[in-house]
């Protein structure tokens, strides 16, 4: 597999953990956010990834095939919203409920510290690659 695949593979995976730190972030940003009907509350989004192999004839004979991780959408989680008793909100409805998102806190940070571990290996990925490269350019030079 040639460096290159190795770049396009690592960078298109921290691209992924981006998304899915973002989404994270938005979920933990809107866990609490309050609302007067079910349809207007927030729902927790997930993105959804695959991995694209790269196995065409092209690519295979010039030593380039591998695959890259791609961001297909973004969905909701598609959990109903959680009603509680607030009589007192000024956003509860005539009996007195007010609308949350079903989101759990734990789970979301969870994800994020894996995000954040998947990220930072593929960074430790992309250093040891280019250690390999300036290694192989320095036997080259002698």
């Amino acid at each position: 597999m040639s460096f290159d695949a190795i770049y396009r593979i690592a960078g298109s995976a921290m691209n992924a953990q981006t998304v899915r730190l973002n989404t994270v972030a938005s979920n933990l940003a809107n866990a609490d956010s309050a609302s007067a009907t079910a349809a207007d509350t927030y729902e927790a989004r997930k993105p959804m990834f695959a991995a694209v192999y790269e196995n065409d004839e092209l690519t295979r004979n010039a030593g380039m095939g591998g695959a890259h991780v791609q961001v297909l959408d973004v969905v909701t989680a598609g959990r109903d919203p959680v009603r509680r008793y607030e009589p007192g909100n000024p956003l509860a409805d005539r009996d007195g409920y007010v609308f949350y998102p079903d989101i759990n806190q734990i789970e979301e940070m969870t994800d994020m510290m894996s995000a954040t571990r998947s990220f930072e290996t593929n960074v430790e990925v992309l250093n040891r690659v280019k250690s390999m490269q300036q290694g192989l350019l320095r036997l080259g030079e002698a």
